[in-house]
Formats: C-alpha cells, structure tokens, sequence
C-alpha cells in the first residue's frame, strides 16, 4: 500500500509535522529521525515520504534514493558519532512495530555488547534442505524478473 500519507501513521504525522520528532536528515525523498528507544544513542529511523508500509510497496524509483540517504547516514554516524561501524536493517511485517517502511540505522563500535543479529542462528537440515529453499527463490525470483520486464 503506497500513497502520499496515511493520517493514522504515526511515520507519516512525523514526516508532515504534525508530531514531534528529533529530525537529523530529509530531503525530496524521505526523512530520518531517532529513534525514541535507541538501541545506541544515535540510532535513527529512515522512512521515505510517501506512505509504504512495506519494501515490498516502495516504487522501484525511490530504492535508489532511498537507501543513498541510508549509506549518508551511516556515513554520519561514523564521523559525527566517532562510531565504528552501523546496524543497517529493517522488518517487513513481522516484527515491524509501526506500517511504514524505514530502516534503521544504528551506530556500533567494537565492543558495544550487541553480538551479531538480534536472533539465534540455525543450520540448514541437510545439503538438500538448502538447495529446496535454494531453487523456491531461483523460482520466484525468475518469474518476478520477468514480469517485471513486461
């Protein structure tokens, strides 16, 4: 679902200057503010302007642009924060606690007592378990490339 706003998102009344938000960045495209429970001090939330409620919505023309502004932030973080390195990540549906796409961006330095992902990590069952989960996705990836081509 993409669309110019959505007056019941709490991204979109943020973005339109109707709530209050500790804005760092914005431009044509999209707006970034903090995230009111950081991870890190710094920890940002990117969302472009336009209501998407997941990157499966965001039109093919702002992916570029978008993720441009999230290589920028990153970018800060690491010469105006003095951090190492950044978390760049972001949930589609599950576990996405507001239905506006956005990424976040965190600071990290080493050391920082944030291991890996947030999540335990598994093994495929076997060599053929992998290649079953391998060719669903050659599938599907296939036929959306060429629907996308038509």
């Amino acid at each position: 679902m993409a669309g110019a706003a959505n007056p019941t998102c709490i991204f979109c009344r943020i973005i339109n200057g109707e709530m209050p938000g500790h804005i760092v960045f914005e431009d044509e495209v999209s707006l970034a503010f903090l995230d009111q429970r950081p991870v890190f001090p710094g920890h940002c939330l990117l969302a472009p302007k336009d209501h998407c409620e997941t990157l499966m919505d965001v039109p093919a023309d702002l992916l570029g642009p978008l993720f441009a502004n999230a290589q920028v932030l990153a970018r800060a973080m690491e010469m105006g924060l003095q951090a190492d390195g950044s978390f760049v990540g972001m949930n589609n549906r599950v576990s996405q606690s507001v239905p506006h796409v956005h990424i976040h961006i965190v600071p990290r330095r080493r050391g920082d007592g944030l291991k890996g992902f947030f999540w335990p990590r598994q093994h495929y069952e076997n060599e053929e378990a992998a290649v079953r989960v391998r060719d669903a996705l050659r599938f599907v990836i296939a036929r959306l490339q060429s629907e996308r081509r038509a």
